[in-house]
């Protein structure tokens, strides 16, 4: 599933709200398929901090949608 959007604004709030250091940020990019790059991100959230940075970067990118949905778990019901 490719919901989240990692090239248009997204790296530049990962470095604003510092998810990720410069060289992560050249991990990410250097994966040439969206895929490529949102699995790059995810391997790299690797704190809780870091997620909830990562969700304060969705946001700022205009990606609420993707926040929603991890959020509220998929809109699966527990």
């Amino acid at each position: 599933m490719n919901i989240v959007e990692p090239n248009f604004g997204l790296p530049e709030q990962l470095d604003r709200e510092a998810v990720l250091t410069v060289s992560e940020l050249d991990y990410v990019c250097n994966e040439i398929t969206v895929k490529g790059r949102n699995g790059a991100i995810l391997d790299l959230l690797v704190t809780e901090d870091k997620c909830s940075k990562f969700l304060k970067a969705l946001q700022q990118s205009g990606q609420q949608h993707v926040v929603n949905f991890i959020t509220q778990n998929g809109g699966e019901k527990n």
